[in-house]
């Protein structure tokens, strides 16, 4: 049975019902009035976003933000749920998938870099992979690389490691290429050049080991212990690298003349030796990254083209930095550094952060390549005394393999192919 409804009740829903009607006319007035002015307003809404975006932008450049997609870019490494450092990792053995190629399958190689030919009894050092912590590098592809370079020109611009690097490169890439279809042509001036016809490409090495101007930029006689660099003078190196798609810069191991450097003002002689003042090895080291920055910035649409700066390379003169006795290098060490902790005494952190803070705080987008910290732990893995000697040795060299070994170079095949395999994947996954 129904309650009856009371009295007070049936007047409150009498009350509601009577404002009914002023409900139904307030939510008319609105709709009508969206439709005559709702336009206006979203064209307000939209100008004041544009605002808001035209505040953040200069933010995002000012901060070197990239593009969405770099050039080149085919997808992304995954981490596993977040992006991945391929420069942090471990080395692994790997009998069957290391080395890349053989020594004897690349004609190419400078006799300063084929260890085995120069009767290095070992080749362990050629079986180690770079595995990253967080996922695992793209397998190099040639073919692919190749297509990429199709009607374009890959160039290394530095110094001798640059050169080891370019060198690698090329052995990497040149057994996809008919025999008919490709050249090598070395320049005894600044510019090495192999040519693959079939593809239009070419892969170029460009001596320049302080980027700009030096009274050591002979690519043959260059061994000069005063070295005197030029400031702002990167234009007269740059006018060979304008036109390159694939830009890879490394300047350090001639900067290490001691804590201060030799600079050039102005446009004399550098035998005259005027106008020198003295910077602070950091301070000049920050003179060329701005300069190459600028230059970069200047001549590159990196829109469509691809600048990368490899890290220090380190070398192992001192056994004491890992452990050994003193009095040791790099001669006969067959094994890796295995402190994950390990950094060399030859290498200057405050060049390091030059060139972070240079990198960081510039509008240009340039890849770094940190080949630093995973090339320290491979004591193993340089030339020492396995490569060609230009002079003959002295009996008291010959009796004491430590005074002439190479601990700076590194044996082809060998790390420098990492390197390599990190420039690809840099490359093709951002």
């Amino acid at each position: 049975m129904k309650q009856p409804v009371s009295s007070a009740s049936y007047s409150s829903a009498l009350r509601k019902a009577r404002l009914s009607p002023l409900l139904f006319t307030l939510l008319l007035f609105l709709v009508l009035f969206s439709l005559l002015y709702g336009e206006d307003f979203a064209r307000l809404a939209g100008q004041a976003e544009d605002r808001n975006a035209a505040t953040r932008i200069p933010q995002l450049k000012r901060r070197g933000a990239r593009p969405q997609k770099l050039p080149f870019a085919v997808g992304e490494l995954d981490g596993g749920g977040g992006r991945c450092d391929v420069f942090s990792g471990r080395w692994v053995k790997d009998e069957s998938g290391r080395p890349l190629y053989e020594e004897w399958q690349c004609p190419y190689i400078q006799p300063q870099l084929t260890c085995q030919v120069q009767g290095r009894p070992d080749k362990d050092y050629q079986h180690w992979r770079w595995q990253p912590h967080a996922c695992s590098l793209p397998s190099f592809n040639a073919t692919m690389m190749l297509e990429a370079l199709r009607g374009k020109r890959l160039m290394f611009v530095g110094d001798s490691l640059n050169r080891g690097q370019f060198y690698s490169m090329v052995c990497l890439l040149h057994s996809v290429v008919p025999n008919e279809s490709k050249s090598m042509e070395i320049n005894f001036g600044s510019l090495s050049t192999f040519t693959a016809k079939n593809y239009n490409a070419s892969i170029q090495f460009y001596w320049a080991p302080f980027l700009l101007e030096s009274n050591s930029d002979d690519a043959i006689v260059h061994r000069i212990s005063d070295r005197i660099v030029r400031r702002g003078s990167i234009n007269k190196h740059g006018e060979n690298w304008k036109g390159v798609d694939i830009l890879v810069f490394n300047t350090y191991l001639w900067w290490m003349t001691g804590l201060t450097m030799k600079i050039l003002e102005g446009e004399g002689s550098f035998n005259e030796a005027k106008d020198v003042v003295e910077l602070t090895t950091e301070d000049a080291y920050r003179m060329a990254m701005k300069d190459m920055l600028r230059w970069v910035q200047d001549n590159m649409d990196l829109t469509k083209t691809r600048v990368f700066f490899t890290s220090m390379s380190p070398s192992h003169q001192k056994s004491q930095d890992w452990g050994a006795e003193p009095g040791g290098n790099c001669y006969n060490q067959t094994t890796m550094i295995e402190d994950p902790n390990y950094w060399g005494s030859d290498c200057r952190k405050g060049i390091m952060q030059v060139l972070g803070e240079e990198l960081a705080e510039s509008e240009v987008s340039v890849t770094f390549l940190n080949i630093t910290q995973l090339s320290s732990y491979r004591k193993d893995a340089h030339t020492s005394i396995y490569k060609k000697q230009w002079l003959p040795l002295s009996p008291e060299q010959l009796a004491n393999p430590v005074s002439y070994s190479d601990c700076v170079h590194w044996c082809l095949p060998g790390l420098q192919d990492t390197w390599n395999e990190l420039l690809f994947a840099k490359l093709f996954y951002t």
